[in-house]
């Protein structure tokens, strides 16, 4: 990988860009957190070949709002399925919208 491909990805939700520390920083939590969100299955950190986790962030956003979550008091756990049942509507009415433009831009029969 060049350079140049390096810094294209930088505009990639998904690339892994961020360290574990680096990730709890951006977030202003700890590493137990990321951890715990993980271990929760919320989401799975990409490794490098040291082994070390790599966040993205689409992967941050998502331990935001559970991070958002938790200091409402709601328990761990919970905050995560919420965060997965919110990804999951959301997916869902985007499919939904796109099935609806795509029957509307098929032109209904012709009455007589």
């Amino acid at each position: 990988m060049t350079a140049d491909d390096s810094f294209g990805r930088l505009d990639d939700d998904d690339y892994p860009a961020y360290t574990m520390g680096r990730a709890a920083e951006v977030l202003g939590t700890t590493q137990g957190f990321l951890r715990a969100i993980g271990e929760a299955r919320l989401i799975t950190p990409l490794r490098s070949e040291g082994g070390h986790r790599r966040y993205s962030r689409y992967q941050l956003k998502v331990a935001a709002r559970a991070r958002e979550l938790v200091d409402q008091g709601t328990p761990i756990e919970a905050a995560c399925r919420i965060v997965i049942l919110e990804d999951q509507l959301e997916e869902a009415q985007r499919i939904n919208a796109e099935y609806r433009r795509a029957a509307e831009s098929v032109s209904p029969p012709p009455t007589d």
